[in-house]
């Protein structure tokens, strides 16, 4: 109260996203990122002071590729901003080019993507950055505008994603924070190395309120020396084949509890890669005399590297797909495009279990703080999808597709196939927001569904409150959330009965 009398609600907002351990004392160490803004000077952080560049180590030069959002894809366009302050879009609206188009490198400074001894397999994810938030832990604040200063591994990732914006955050606020790679080839010196990343950028200043703009992912590849020596290769980017592909958030007010408005938009291009393999900052002749990196008539030395032969390797997709289940081990469960949902299903004589949502289900954080019970997307992920009973009677009996509404309304109005639109046109009768779980025939015909908002009232709720039968408890399960979907499941499989004989 004293704080909020010293300072006003603002003030304290402020206050508050610097103090970190909430002790109403700002450390040095808390008040560092107001320092730098105020001096415009940065402190050489320890990692840098250890790594002193090695004068015969190699460099890389990476280039950042952006071109913004489109406002047009975001929900709140359709209305025309209406009721929202230009001040709270400004951090979007003003980011229209990479902080650092262009970056050099140490290439010792990627041995943060070398594999740990014990997985040296392919396809066997580990994690770069591990995951520190499930479901138990809930999530880190939204009141905060400066990323804490990265440590140990997260460093390579923060500098690199600094090339986009000067405030990334490696450690996103909802699970599955980190970054997760799997090696996807060998050869005798060097591997190509897939990762996938989730982090996310805080795009506003003081005195502006927090603006949190999150990619869906960032994923991409390295080819480096065994010894991190050498990186023939690298590329990061923001996968853009979804009609929509980032979340955005931003509050309204002084504290942690002021409103939030959520929106979701397409983001064409924002990648990093290499312009070709790392050389080295100092050449030697054969007698180890440093030579000038310039030919007599000035044009800079070429370089001829040796041709990789790979003894072992699989495709990009199953490394992807890798690293995807290690994100989210719902997806043990094969997820399938829509139309493709329904070719197997016809094919193999089984029902289709669909999820119809707003946001993307596989990409960090969605559905989260957007929907009216916080976290219901998320919730269904890491709960029911992820239980071995679910995913059992899923493999067996189901095929099963997620999809957003934007995609099956696009679906729907394309009348150049009846059938797809059919389809398309039978899910959206169905679809309350943020979330409805469908189960369908293959012609498209929806036998069953509940709306996740629903589904979390029911499963929150005493068993001996719920009226319907239909989604009652079973003794045998101790969380009550498996035991309805599987419930729901089983249900969907009786009532198709008729119709698959």
């Amino acid at each position: 109260e004293l704080a909020l009398k010293s300072l006003g609600s603002e003030g304290l907002f402020l206050f508050s996203s610097l103090d970190t351990n909430n002790d109403l004392y700002l450390s040095p160490e808390e008040f560092k990122p107001i320092a730098e803004k105020l001096t415009g000077v940065a402190p050489i952080s320890e990692f840098e002071e250890e790594e002193t560049p090695d004068p015969s180590g190699e460099t890389l030069s990476i280039v950042a590729k952006f071109q913004p959002l489109v406002m047009e894809t975001m929900t709140k366009s359709k209305d025309g901003f209406l009721g929202i302050s230009h001040v709270a879009l400004s951090g979007l609206r003003n980011w229209t080019a990479p902080a650092a188009p262009m970056s050099v490198m140490l290439a010792r400074q990627f041995k943060a993507f070398l594999p740990p001894k014990n997985k040296l397999d392919l396809g066997d994810p580990w994690w770069i950055i591990p995951s520190e938030l499930n479901i138990f832990t809930g999530y880190l604040s939204n009141n905060r505008f400066y990323p804490p200063p990265p440590k140990g591994k997260e460093i390579i990732i923060h500098r690199l994603l600094s090339m986009f914006h000067p405030r990334p955050f490696v450690k996103t606020r909802f699970a599955p924070q980190g970054a997760v790679a799997c090696i996807q080839a060998i050869s005798t010196f060097y591997y190509t190395i897939a990762f996938r990343i989730h982090a996310e950028f805080q795009l506003n200043e003081p005195p502006d309120f927090p603006f949190w703009f999150s990619p869906g992912q960032f994923t991409g590849y390295i080819v480096l020396s065994k010894d991190s020596s050498h990186v023939r290769e690298f590329k990061l980017f923001v996968p853009n084949n979804r009609s929509l592909n980032v979340d955005m958030e931003w509050l309204y007010g002084a504290s942690e509890s002021s409103n939030m408005e959520v929106d979701i938009g397409y983001l064409p291009q924002m990648e990093l890669e290499s312009t070709g393999p790392s050389i080295p900052s100092v050449i030697h002749d054969e007698n180890g005399n440093v030579i000038d990196s310039r030919d007599p008539s000035g044009e800079p030395i070429q370089f001829v590297f040796e041709e990789i032969t790979w003894q072992q390797e699989i495709p990009w997709e199953e490394a992807a797909q890798k690293l995807e289940v290690a994100m989210y081990p719902f997806k043990k469960v094969s997820y399938l495009p829509f139309t493709q949902a329904f070719e197997r299903a016809k094919a193999e004589k089984k029902l289709v279990h669909s999820i119809l949502l707003w946001g993307a289900l596989d990409d960090h954080k969605p559905l989260s703080a957007s929907l009216p019970v916080p976290g219901s997307g998320r919730t269904l992920r890491e709960t029911v999808l992820e239980s071995s009973p679910i995913l059992a009677l899923l493999n067996e009996s189901f095929i099963s597709s997620w999809s957003l509404v934007k995609e099956l309304e696009e679906l729907q109005s394309n009348r150049e196939n009846e059938f797809y639109s059919k389809l398309a046109d039978l899910h959206l009768e169905k679809y309350n927001f943020p979330v409805e779980m469908i189960i369908c025939l293959p012609n498209g015909t929806v036998i069953h569904h509940i709306n996740a908002n629903y589904f979390l009232d029911i499963t929150s709720m005493k068993p001996e409150d719920v009226e319907s039968s239909i989604f009652s408890f079973s003794t045998n399960f101790e969380d009550p959330s498996t035991a309805t979907y599987l419930q729901f499941l089983k249900e969907g499989l009786q009532r198709a009965k008729p119709y698959l004989q």
